[in-house]
């Protein structure tokens, strides 16, 4: 090999080594400008469903508790509550010509034999009148006691009382209303009436105080 020969291949030898000095390894200038990124803190991107959930909803916070499950609203009531009967009504449920006691047998002659021919209010305040009067303190306890008194009602004689006519339909009326009173399955318009007269008469009554008139008939107490 002549002395060119060697003198280019060693030229080519330092071009060589210069090139690797100046490249060879990463460059480490990222330690003089920015901090490293740490895995820490890369940002993994999430995908629409796990953003908004399932659907396009919000996302869920699975690690929340539950909402609890809304109260279930009530249904309405099945029953639906009976309307209050009329007193006409209640006349023609009850009417009949057979009476269940003698409490009622002396209470439905008093509202025939006082008031057959009144409208029902005013058969209802006569019987109303013989039940107040049983529970009053001032006469009979029982309602025969208070009908068969004497001087009280023009209708009883010697203490008996007179024969209905069965049949008629004002009986059966005076049975139901009679009916009506003891079980107090209606007002009468006299409240805790305890005396009665028609309105044709004036008895010389004092110390009474007047409740209503209905009918024929003016109601105290």
């Amino acid at each position: 090999m002549s002395r060119f020969d060697r003198a280019v291949g060693f030229a080519a030898a330092m071009a060589v080594a210069a090139f690797g000095t100046l490249y060879a390894g990463p460059s480490r200038a990222w330690e003089f400008d920015t901090p490293p990124v740490t895995s820490s803190q890369l940002s993994v991107p999430t995908s629409p469903q796990q953003e908004m959930g399932p659907s396009g909803s919000e996302p869920s916070n699975l690690g929340s508790e539950a909402a609890p499950d809304a109260a279930p609203e009530p249904s309405p009531s099945s029953e639906t509550p009976s309307a209050t009967l009329s007193l006409a009504d209640l006349v023609s449920d009850h009417a009949t010509s057979r009476t269940l006691d003698s409490e009622h047998e002396c209470l439905a002659n008093a509202v025939y034999f006082e008031s057959k021919g009144e409208p029902l209010q005013g058969q209802l305040s006569v019987a109303e009148v013989v039940v107040n009067r049983t529970r009053s303190g001032r006469f009979p306890a029982s309602v025969c006691g208070v009908v068969k008194q004497r001087g009280q009602f023009s209708f009883v004689r010697g203490g008996r009382l007179p024969s209905a006519p069965r049949a008629s339909a004002a009986w059966r009326k005076a049975v139901a209303i009679a009916h009506i009173a003891l079980e107090d399955l209606a007002d009468g318009k006299t409240p805790k009436a305890l005396f009665f007269h028609a309105k044709r008469v004036k008895p010389a009554w004092r110390g009474l105080h007047r409740v209503g008139s209905v009918g024929n008939h003016i109601f105290y107490r």
